[in-house]
């Protein structure tokens, strides 16, 4: 990954990142291929949750020869070995975030303009907690999604 970060958690992160994405291409027989690395680069640079098309248009605009099949493959990849998640926030788009080494947390989504908020409680533990002894159950992940509007004043669609 670029060394322009001097961020010493980010450098070991991506180190990381590259390490498993590379162990599990050999493992499934695939290519390591130039194009799949800078994906997996922007992704883990970017702080947002992101769709396809915008991530194969931030590839391009940064000069970076990419095909469409190859950015919605690569995503595959890397939501099967839990680099990145997959998120159905509604309208029928798929969202993706980075998943390694980051913490459970849950979603706001705006339904007038798409605006996607994480937070993060700890009573959500406690209530996962006390699911998993009631049931009888082993709980490895979960998801919340509150939908709403938000109260930013630029948000389009707000005064419809």
């Amino acid at each position: 990954m670029t060394e322009n970060n001097t961020d010493p958690i980010k450098l070991e992160q991506a180190e990381q990142v590259k390490k498993i994405f590379s162990k599990y291409l050999e493992t499934k027989k695939l290519r390591k291929t130039p194009e799949r690395f800078a994906l997996l680069e922007e992704i883990y640079t970017r702080d947002d949750h992101f769709d396809a098309e915008q991530l194969y248009i931030d590839m391009k605009t940064k000069n970076f020869k990419v095909s469409r099949a190859t950015v919605y493959n690569t995503l595959d990849l890397l939501t099967e070995c839990n680099l990145i998640q997959k998120h159905f926030f509604g309208k029928n788009l798929s969202y993706y975030e980075k998943s390694h080494s980051y913490r459970q947390h849950d979603h706001l989504i705006c339904t007038k303009c798409n605006k996607i908020l994480e937070f993060c409680d700890p009573r959500i533990q406690n209530i996962r907690s006390m699911v998993e002894d009631l049931y009888g159950f082993e709980i490895t992940s979960h998801s919340l999604n509150f939908y709403g509007i938000c109260t930013d004043e630029n948000c389009k669609g707000k005064s419809q």
